[in-house]
């Protein structure tokens, strides 16, 4: 479960205060039987049979953070950038690849499983409980964590006993299992939950991509369905069996759901408390050889610590009287991403496309410095705004790719929809507030440029009578199906006057009137188009019916109109001689 950053302690730690408080507001309106470590038992949850099937806990019901989120619910803020104010806008803020990695599994899981409707600020409360967003959102560019994040090992010591099920791949025990990552799997959990959310072929449980999207299966099993109250309790406790972790990520997930915003990678809070250590951090054991400095503990530090192992490190005992301090630790290291001033277009061409067609030109977009160096392993956010059915191929409308080594991010290829006009695609910067780029896609109309017959007997008739046969044509553009491609029918006057014939051949409406012009066809999947029946007046003669589609494709198809022929008589027999 959570990450403990170098301080892990055992179950018989003592509750402070502080703890007492948080379990308290947690259970008051749950039945009793909660123990003395602020859990309750298996029996005392009541998870669905499915919650404790075989599968057991993502987590190996390991510990997790138990700060609870502010008492004022935050207002929605702007997409982008740090938000100043006071406790609960900093709470509310979910570092911009943790955030983006939440969204990306929502996407995806509404495709592939519709029916859970598996909400994004879900992912975004477990992660809170976990992890605390990825130690403040500590990762890289793909979204894979600043050193490792790992649970105690789970040795029956204090918690529950599992041995070592993946000879230490991700956790690196290959005595007992530890939870592993963001979304703290445990590795037995990992092997059949696991997935590759950021399509790099891999699936890590220390990558926030992939971690957030196993979460999301995970939570989806069972056929359940999130938005039924008694499905998602299931689909939590089945997370980690513990009423107080179900009413804790609830609280998380109601206060997410009032409103949150991205800040920058890294500078995400980091709670304190924790289901075996309600105090929060304390002390580090001691080296050996010094006194035990237990008596007193320091306050969590409200920042983020410096990444490391899920091990604890030995503190080296205090300088003796005379020795040289340490000097003080120089600044981090600027991550690709805080090098980032500005973005710049990268060659894109004139994007155009017909409705329902992929867009053959793809945005390209390149990170640069100040001083224009180009910025590679940075994340750029692409994001189609407004009114719009246009997407990215996979249905998505927003698509994350990181920079490579020239700084170019190349954003998937569009795909139109049916509503035409201008679209607008932003690119932005993930984890750092740079103005965007905007791009314009443009959607026009299906179009054919080749209208055919699919028949070519002859379209006659006699007065007053019905056409035998219907005209019915194909469309193509470029020698491909042209379809749902708009057109209209009308009975010309002539060949230099398309204008709507007064007599002659024509359409009847739905109320059997006569009417000579056919507007808001459409070509079927085929690309064809049948036209309704056609009748004929009284006028005979010859007659041009013309169709027109959208590009310009035009074919004109002649009509006869004529009295039926009548046989001669037979000669009369000559006179006898």
């Amino acid at each position: 479960m959570a990450a403990q950053f170098g301080r892990r302690l055992r179950k018989g730690a003592a509750t402070t205060a502080v703890a007492a408080v948080a379990v308290a507001a947690l259970s008051a309106s749950q039945a009793p039987g909660v123990n003395d470590h602020g859990r309750q038992t298996a029996a005392d949850a009541g998870p669905s049979p499915e919650a404790s099937a075989s599968d057991g806990s993502a987590t190996g019901n390991s510990p997790y953070y138990t700060d609870l989120p502010p008492l004022k619910s935050p207002n929605p803020s702007p997409s982008t950038g740090p938000t100043p104010g006071g406790q609960g806008e900093t709470e509310a803020g979910i570092p911009a690849t943790v955030l983006d990695a939440y969204k990306k599994a929502e996407a995806s899981l509404r495709e592939s499983k519709p029916g859970c409707n598996l909400p994004w600020q879900l992912l975004a409360a477990i992660g809170r409980v976990e992890s605390g967003q990825a130690r403040g959102g500590r990762v890289d560019a793909e979204g894979t964590t600043i050193g490792k994040i790992l649970g105690p090992q789970l040795d029956g010591n204090g918690f529950a006993l599992i041995k070592d099920t993946d000879n230490g791949a991700y956790d690196g025990n290959s005595t007992y299992d530890q939870a592993v990552g963001p979304m703290q799997f445990i590795p037995s959990t990992w092997a059949w939950a696991g997935r590759d959310g950021n399509a790099d072929g891999k699936e890590d449980p220390n990558n926030i991509y992939d971690a957030a999207l196993a979460a999301g299966h995970y939570l989806c099993r069972n056929d359940w369905d999130l938005s039924d109250q008694g499905d998602l309790d299931r689909a939590i406790l089945s997370y980690n069996n513990s009423r107080e972790y179900l009413n804790l990520v609830m609280r998380w997930l109601e206060y997410y759901r009032k409103g949150t915003h991205e800040i920058p990678d890294g500078t995400g809070t980091l709670p304190g408390n924790r289901s075996d250590d309600g105090a929060g951090a304390r002390p580090s054991p001691s080296a050996p050889g010094t006194p035990n400095s237990g008596a007193s503990k320091p306050k969590p530090s409200p920042r983020p610590e410096k990444p490391g192992g899920g091990t604890t490190t030995p503190k080296p005992p205090p300088a003796s009287p005379g020795t040289p301090s340490a000097p003080p630790s120089t600044s981090p290291t600027p991550t690709p991403t805080d090098t980032v001033h500005h973005l710049e277009d990268a060659g894109t061409a004139k994007l155009t496309a017909m409705a329902g067609d992929a867009f053959a030109q793809r945005i390209s977009t390149r990170a640069e410095t100040q001083a224009g160096k180009a910025v590679g392993k940075v994340r750029i956010r692409f994001t189609i705004l407004g009114d719009t059915d246009t997407t990215f191929t996979g249905g998505e409308s927003v698509a994350t790719v990181a920079t490579n080594s020239s700084g170019v991010a190349v954003a998937p290829a569009l795909r139109a929809g049916e509503k035409t006009g201008g679209v607008t695609v932003r690119a932005t910067v993930v984890g750092r507030t740079v103005p965007g780029l905007d791009y314009t896609a443009t959607v026009t109309e299906r179009a054919a440029d080749t209208l055919t017959r699919t028949g070519d007997a002859a379209l006659t008739c006699t007065p007053g009578g019905e056409f035998a046969g219907q005209v019915e044509v194909k469309a193509t553009y470029k020698g491909a199906v042209a379809d749902g491609v708009a057109a209209t029918a009308t009975l010309i006057k002539s060949a230099d006057d398309a204008t709507a014939n007064d007599k002659g051949p024509y359409f009847k409406d739905a109320d059997g009137k006569a009417v000579r012009t056919l507007s808001g066809l459409k070509t079927d999947a085929g690309g064809l188009l049948k036209l309704p029946k056609l009748y004929a007046d009284d006028t005979t003669g010859t007659f041009l019916l013309r169709v027109n589609t959208a590009g310009g494709a035009t074919l004109t198809v002649e009509l006869t109109v004529a009295a039926a022929e009548t046989s001669s008589p037979s000669p009369s027999a000559s006179p006898s001689a």
